[in-house]
Order: structure tokens, then C-alpha cells, then sequence
């Protein structure tokens, strides 16, 4: 199958990407590039600066990817219907609002899921519609 084609194991790819990304970054757990190097920036050296280029550089493809696939209104669609699962999760009483290394973790895992649908998207819409993306007509 070429790499242009939707798969769920494409999809899976992505997202376990953008969670590595999202959790590289922060986590609450404590072992992030945040708090390796981004608390302490007085001991800042060229390898943490190095790997917060790589952090920031996969931020921007995916970042830029998304926006480009799904646009302002698909990522506010998204990001509604994520955030009403998230009041769902809430008001049946599944997590407390209090807990909140529970709602960081569930609000960093409704980004990853977002940042994987929109470096997805453009494989959906083409198997989906037969469309192509103006990038990829000479596919």
C-alpha cells in the first residue's frame, strides 16, 4: 500500500508520534524536557539546546500539518468534540476537577488524539472522497 493511503496502523504510527512528542515535552510525572532543562535554565548546555530544536521542530510539523489538513474550523470542531468528552468524563464523576494530574494527563492525551487526526486527515478526505490535496496532485 503506498504511504499516501490511510491505514489504522498509519494512524497508530502518528499518534504514538505525537504522543511522544506531547510527553517528552511535560508530563506530571516529572521526567519531561521541561523539567530537565527548561527549570533549570541557568545549567542550560548545548545538548539540552539541541534537544529543545528537535522538540520545537516536530512541534512545528505537526502543528503545521494539522492546521494545513484540517484548517481553523476542523481543529475547533475537534477540539469541541474531545472537550465534550472530556465535560462527559467530568460530570459522570470519572475524574475530579481536583485531580490534576488527571485532567493534565487527560487534556495532553485530547491534544495528541487532535495533533494525529490532523497529521492524518489528509489520507481520510482523499480515501474518503476521492480529493486530493493541492500538495499532493502529482501523487
Amino acid at each position: 500500500m503506498p504511504p499516501t493511503q490511510f491505514s489504522l496502523q498509519g494512524f497508530a504510527f502518528r499518534l504514538v508520534a505525537a504522543l511522544i512528542l506531547v510527553f517528552a515535552t511535560y508530563n506530571t510525572a516529572g521526567w519531561s524536557y521541561y523539567h530537565w532543562a527548561l527549570t533549570t535554565l541557568s545549567d542550560i548546555n548545548p545538548f539540552k539546546a539541541f534537544t529543545g530544536l528537535l522538540l520545537l521542530t516536530a512541534w512545528v510539523i505537526f502543528i503545521r500539518a494539522t492546521l494545513r489538513s484540517l484548517g481553523a474550523i476542523g481543529i475547533g470542531l475537534v477540539t469541541a468534540l474531545f472537550a465534550t468528552v472530556f465535560w462527559m468524563i467530568i460530570d459522570w464523576g470519572i475524574v475530579s476537577t481536583d485531580n490534576i494530574n488527571a485532567v493534565t494527563f487527560i487534556t495532553q492525551i485530547i491534544l495528541c488524539l487532535i495533533l494525529a487526526i490532523g497529521m492524518s486527515w489528509s489520507h481520510v478526505r482523499r480515501r474518503i472522497s476521492g480529493q486530493v490535496d493541492a500538495d499532493n496532485v502529482g501523487d
